[in-house]
């Protein structure tokens, strides 16, 4: 890495709380801090991926959200948060009751923050750098926010989210309408109206719904 992860997020972020999800405090950042100006070609200068742990995208929100209204979901159970980003999603499953919570992100920046969100919120995840698309998995239960943006991703992950609940692993997925959401595949659970930036999305409010998955196996 060209810069300090734990340096750059503190410098270049706020502690604030989602619109969704009060409850939880992140490093985010907002319209006031440089890092939504930096192009791809000057993250890549400061070596950067795309930051997106410093967001609390529409999906994660829902899906947080939704595991607070319904802690039954994941109290005393080991929970995989699945393509973490900020750990918002598996920070709720340790405060609904989660027996443990193993946070999963192939970017090594979200290890950072993560590990800087869990402590503002006083809480304990695990982490998990590996690409885990395709391997087994030691939870009974995955969280998954925000995952069906892109057709390769999405392509790799049906199958693999297959597997898991024929394994007998529930799934839950936290979607804002992405272009790549199998919708027949899906059971529904429930639907926020979620406060968005419009710098991140096409509209101020983004209607998120939560998902089981449902295997074909």
């Amino acid at each position: 890495m060209k810069t300090d992860p734990e340096a750059f997020i503190r410098a270049n972020t706020s502690v604030m709380a989602p619109p969704h999800v009060p409850e939880i405090s992140l490093h985010l950042a907002s319209e006031a801090h440089e890092l939504w100006l930096k192009t791809e070609e000057e993250l890549e200068a400061i070596g950067l991926p795309p930051p997106f742990w410093a967001f609390a995208w529409a999906g994660g929100q829902g899906l947080a959200r939704y595991v607070l209204d319904h802690p039954e979901t994941v109290r005393g159970k080991r929970v995989l948060d699945f393509a973490s980003g900020s750990g918002l999603v598996g920070i709720a499953a340790v405060i609904a009751g989660a027996l443990e919570v193993t946070a999963s992100d192939i970017d090594p920046w979200a290890e950072t923050a993560i590990r800087l969100n869990a402590a503002v919120n006083r809480v304990s995840l695990g982490f998990a750098g590996a690409d885990l698309i395709g391997q087994a998995v030691d939870a009974d239960i995955v969280l998954a926010g925000d995952v069906f943006y892109e057709r390769a991703f999405a392509d790799a992950l049906v199958p693999w989210f297959d597997r898991l609940v024929a394994e007998g692993k529930p799934v839950l997925v936290g979607d804002p309408g992405r272009s790549y959401l199998p919708r027949d595949r899906l059971e529904f659970c429930a639907v926020y109206q979620v406060p968005v930036t419009r710098a991140l999305e096409d509209s101020e409010i983004k209607k998120t719904t939560v998902w089981r998955f449902a295997s074909n196996i």
